[in-house]
């Protein structure tokens, strides 16, 4: 019962892992889903994420596009393990996110103008 409360208070992000020109296993599926749930977290909403494999002979090539309201976040990557790629991508997502979400941070709020500022004072 516990799990289940705990998994219904975190973020959801729906992963959708495609296969192209290699053979489809539960075992890259889950490691996938498992490396890009955290998406969710850093996001602290729901979102959706889908990632793309394909192998052309010794490159494994993976793409992943993460989309959450209007936000849209893409990464690809090119190497030797399908298991690398997935590592990698998450990687390049989460560094992404969190640029992202610092520059919502560092936006300063806007000083008063001048004539608010007197006007303000001329009620006072």
């Amino acid at each position: 019962m516990r799990r289940i409360a705990r998994i219904a208070d975190e973020t959801l992000t729906r992963v959708t892992v495609t296969f192209r020109h290699v053979e489809p296993t539960d075992a890259i599926r889950l490691y996938a889903e498992r490396k890009l749930a955290h998406v969710g977290k850093l996001l602290k909403r729901s979102c959706d994420a889908h990632l793309i494999l394909s192998v052309d002979k010794y490159r494994q090539h993976g793409e992943v596009t993460v989309k959450s309201g209007r936000l849209s976040v893409t990464a690809q990557e090119e190497t030797k393990d399908l298991y690398s790629v997935i590592d990698l991508l998450a990687d390049k997502v989460g560094h992404q996110l969190k640029k992202h979400l610092e520059k919502f941070k560092a936006k300063k709020v806007r000083s008063l103008s001048t004539g608010e500022v007197l006007s303000v004072s001329e009620e006072s």
